[in-house]
Order: structure tokens, then sequence, then C-alpha cells
């Protein structure tokens, strides 16, 4: 990531990757939610001696989300915890989210969180109490495999699989993981919340980002970060002012709405210059770029040489693409499509496949334009 200002200090899982055989206590990361339940019920089905474990990151009144994972321990007859993450959480994931918007980033704050805190400090805080493993409700999988390292698959749900955001785990962390919903498909899990007769059973789907509950990102920069202005220019690509901007926090690369710009054809933002106080706009053939660069790039799976041809994705929605990847030393690399793709967004990641396996992901510092 840019500048590396937010590392979490205090947590550290060594590389070992230790005999798996005959681990059968298990910590269950419950959020209160059917993924995470589901995983608890099917494990101690299964006959593994399970406790729940549940964060608690947000200081405030808002806590449902331990009331229901409580609840489903209880039902399932499962010891439960409450592990207080609030101060790790505002320094490691809140602060870095208003940070990067600061800096005219946009922040993934779900891929900062699962490597510091769900599978650093939480991962940490299960081992405390006991746990050989922790298992988390993500549609990943992991596979552990006879010559000590662990790989980390895509889950078979294509419309749920989460293995873009777990792409900054280390072997330490993964040989410690358990992912049970990774070979099912959500409709499944569904059929066995209710086979289980969960209290969380007809429970929703849960927001994008956990600490922002009305999904307003927005104000809570404003009201939490302190963010404001100043306004600035709205420029085109040629650097023709033809609008003003009220904080450069507020847009994102291919952002199109909310301009307020009349124009012969439709804009979108192809550039955020916080240093600046410059959005930059352009046509949608602007928005495409032919690679990018990505720093504090994590290797999973290291090729054995370069230039690797792979597929990557470049932001969780995006369907995967065939690219070309080089090193450029000091932990980047250097990634071309092999078509150009639009809206690469420094801040994001990029994640890299071979099929289903996970080779590594790094942060995206800056796309490299193309011709659209």
């Amino acid at each position: 990531m840019s500048g590396e200002p937010y590392w979490l200090p205090g947590s550290f899982l060594g590389d070992t990757v230790r005999d798996l055989a005959g681990r059968k206590r298990v910590a269950v990361a419950m959020s209160g939610g059917v993924d995470s339940s589901v995983t608890a019920a099917l494990l101690k089905s299964e006959g593994h001696d399970v406790f729940g474990v549940t964060m608690q990151v947000l200081d405030d009144s808002r806590r449902q989300h331990i009331d229901d994972a409580a609840a489903v321990a209880e039902h399932l007859g499962i010891p439960h915890h409450v592990v207080d993450l609030v101060e790790p959480f505002r320094a490691a994931v809140k602060e870095y989210f208003i940070e990067e918007y600061r800096a005219g980033r946009t922040p993934n704050p779900c891929a900062r969180c699962n490597p510091l805190i769900k599978f650093g400090l939480l991962l940490d805080a299960a081992r405390g109490l006991g746990g050989d493993f922790l298992a988390t409700g993500h549609y990943a999988r992991v596979e552990h495999r006879a010559d000590g390292t662990s790989r980390l698959l895509k889950g078979v749900d294509s419309r749920k699989d989460q293995s873009y955001f777990l792409f900054a785990l280390s072997q330490g962390q993964l040989s410690q993981v358990m992912f049970p919903l990774g070979g099912m498909t959500k409709d499944a899990v569904r059929k066995l919340a209710t086979e289980y007769e969960l209290p969380v059973k007809d429970k929703g789907e849960s927001q994008e980002i956990c600490f922002i509950p009305d999904d307003d990102y927005i104000r809570f920069l404003e009201d939490t970060g302190g963010l404001s202005g100043p306004d600035g220019p709205i420029i085109t690509s040629q650097g023709e002012p033809i609008g003003r901007h009220r904080g450069t926090y507020r847009y994102t690369i291919g952002q199109r709405r909310g301009l307020g710009i009349a124009w012969s054809e439709p804009l979108y933002v192809v550039g955020v210059d916080a240093s600046k106080d410059e959005v930059v706009v352009g046509t949608q053939a602007e928005l495409y770029r032919s690679g990018l660069v990505a720093g504090a790039f994590n290797w999973l799976c290291r090729p054995d040489s370069f230039p690797l041809q792979a597929v990557c994705k470049i932001r969780y929605r995006h369907q995967p693409v065939a690219c070309e990847v080089v090193e450029l030393g000091d932990g980047r690399v250097e990634v071309s499509f092999c078509e150009p793709e639009k809206s690469v967004t420094p801040g994001q990641a990029v994640v890299l496949y071979d099929g289903d396996v996970v080779l590594g992901g790094g942060w995206i510092e800056m796309s490299v334009k193309g011709d659209g």
C-alpha cells in the first residue's frame, strides 16, 4: 500500500507451517450472520470441539451482531467469547480508510482488515483460547499441502467467491484457517441454516462496510474523519477547467454521477489529484488503461520465472482478465493487460489467479495509460 503508514504492530504470525494432523479444536469467527453461524454448526456436526469468537470493533451501541452470535452459540451449545478489538480496528482500518480518501485513493477496508485484524489479532486471540484453527464463513478454499505450504483457492460459488479479499494473508495465517463454506453455494448454506434451525436463519446480508451502517461514506469521512473541501477545479485530461468540486474525497475513478457538468457526451472521473485539489474527467474511452503498477505485493504461490502469464481482478466485482506480470523490485510489480481495462483505481487491490489458485496480490499505486 502506498506509504504503508498504518501497519498494526504487535501481531506476528511466523511462516512455519505446522503439522495439521489430529487438530480438532476450532474457533469460529462468529459475526452473527448466516454464513459464520452455519460454519459453526457444520464443524460441530462433524465432531470438532468448537467455540465461537466474535470481534467487537465498534465502540458504540451497535451490538446486535454480538447478541446474534451469542444466541447461535447458545443454540448450538458451544462456548462463546467476545474479543475487544475496538482500538486496533480504529487504528488499522478506520484511520486507513480516512487517510486513503484524503490522499485521493479509493481504499478497500475488508482486504485491509483480514490480514491485520480478523486473521491477525483475532487469530491470535483464538490461539490463546486454545484453538488449533480459526474457521470463518468466507466463500473461499484453503488447501493444506504435503510439502507444508497452503494454497488459497476461489470458492466454488462464483457469485460469492471472496478469495479476492484474502490475498494479503501469509502462509503462516493460511496454515491455521479453515473455510468450510468454500465448496458450497449460498443457496445450500441458507438451506442448512433452516435445517439447523439457527436463530439467524432468516437474517439478511450484511452491509458492505461494517463501520458505515448507513452506507453514507461521505458523511463518515466528514463527521468522523474531519474531511472537508477545499473545493477545487474539475478539469479535462487536457487541463481545461470545466467545473468545481466540493472535495476530492467525494470522487473515485470511473464515477459518472454527481459531477454537475453539462457536456456534449457523458463524462467520467479519470483521475484524482488530492495534492493539487484537482478532479480530472474524460470520456469513457479515456477510462481505459493498458496496465498498472502495484506495491506491497504478497506472493502466495511465487512463480519460478518472469514474465508471468496469469489472469487478474482489479476490483471485487471485476471479471478476471488475462495479463502479463513482471517484477519491479521492492515488492512492486507491473501488470500489463492483454486488452485495455477501464477504471484502474489506485488504492484498490489487484489479485492474480492461475485457474482457481490465488497466486498473490498487491495494492494498486498507479495506472499505465493505454491507447483506449
